[in-house]
């Protein structure tokens, strides 16, 4: 309760929490004021069944009447030893917050010394380390999936890549892996559709991907992939090279090869080129920690190499 934006929903909880539970016990009382056992009433609550079946109007036994009033007094306890009034932390400073803290400490006093041992090996070792990569697959499973797919195939047209092919935006060497998953990746294609005078409006563009599908031996308009090598030696080789073979450095995609990142016909080449692209891969250093991503690491780097585990 401690994200508030301001005061007002703050104290707007404590009260409505506190004004329940004070209701309760004033509906208790009033509703306990004739003792039974008394002079039996003919008052009834107006319902009838099979005729003649009638429901009294009778105060609950006193015996329960003393359970209600008990969950009364348990939760005005409760309020005051938990946190359930607004920022009010409660008597013992209890948090779900802290708990899920103190689990992730005693699982990773568990585990921490298993990934520290590979922490220490060569990345291309602990690729074929059997034990390493049954981790490293379940780290796999549990974090990357959503975005990679469980085949770690990633998603060709929504900008997820493939991890078991040997193309890689930002390299495919240990190190680059390694500072990929522990601090992400933010790629950006720039969208030129505001400004006709880089490309040309949509028509250049069509010319531009003409040429570019020309780069991979894709079918196209040679005509217009012959107007779209001016524009591309204009525009494009800066991030993607003269010959087109991109730059890992820049996470600018090598153009020569057939493998699309968000999909490769002639439409959506113009998509991209007019529209522009922005993709980010979170990071992960302050989640993971260093031995986890060091194995999890490995285990993507065996996708793409073929690595046997042993």
């Amino acid at each position: 309760m401690s994200d508030f934006v301001n005061e007002f929903w703050n104290w707007y909880v404590i009260l409505i929490v506190l004004i329940s539970i004070v209701a309760c016990a004033v509906f208790l009382w009033t509703q306990s004021m004739a003792r039974p056992g008394t002079a039996q009433t003919t008052d009834t609550t107006g319902h009838v069944w099979d005729e003649t079946l009638e429901e009294y109007n009778n105060p609950l036994p006193r015996w329960w009447m003393w359970l209600f009033y008990a969950t009364v007094v348990f939760g005005l306890v409760y309020v005051a030893l938990y946190p359930a009034l607004g920022r009010f932390p409660g008597v013992f400073g209890w948090s779900t917050a802290d708990e899920h803290r103190k689990e992730i400490e005693r699982v990773d006093a568990q585990v921490k010394p298993m990934f520290e041992k590979y922490l220490k090996m060569d990345l291309q070792a602990v690729a074929t380390d059997k034990n390493a990569m049954d981790m490293g697959a379940r780290l796999f499973q549990t974090y990357c999936i959503q975005c990679h797919g469980a085949t770690a195939q990633g998603s060709r047209d929504k900008g997820y890549p493939n991890l078991t092919d040997k193309d890689w935006q930002w390299g495919g060497e240990p190190a680059q892996i390694i500072e990929s998953i522990t601090n992400g990746r933010i790629g950006m294609m720039p969208p030129f559709g505001g400004n006709p005078d880089a490309v040309g409006g949509e028509p250049g563009a069509r010319e531009l991907a003409n040429y570019v599908r020309s780069l991979s031996g894709l079918s196209h308009n040679a005509e217009l992939a012959g107007k779209g090598k001016e524009r591309y030696n204009a525009v494009c080789f800066a991030c993607h090279g003269p010959d087109g073979k991109g730059m890992t450095a820049l996470g600018a995609p090598n153009l020569t090869d057939k493998v699309w990142l968000y999909g490769g016909s002639e439409a959506k080449i113009v998509e991209t080129i007019v529209g522009g692209r922005t993709n980010q891969m979170p990071a992960w250093k302050d989640f993971l920690g260093e031995a986890k991503i060091h194995v999890m690491a490995a285990y993507v780097l065996s996708l793409s190499s073929g690595a046997t585990a042993k």
